[in-house]
């Protein structure tokens, strides 16, 4: 199953709107590479997204 805004895990709940849309992405990529198991998929995702805000803040 594929996330979206509508339908993500709770973990991603209090992102802001533009991490967790990233850290959707993120995940839905790291899922279909079957990787890792689904709940490293979400920490490493909000991780990744996180960071990736920060960037783009400057």
């Amino acid at each position: 199953m594929t996330w979206t805004l509508e339908n993500f895990p709770l973990e991603m709940q209090d992102l802001k709107p533009q991490e967790r849309e990233k850290a959707i992405e993120i995940a839905n990529r790291m899922k279909q590479q079957r990787t890792v198991n689904e709940l490293a998929i979400v920490e490493q995702a909000i991780k990744e997204a996180e960071e990736w805000f920060i960037n783009m803040e400057g």
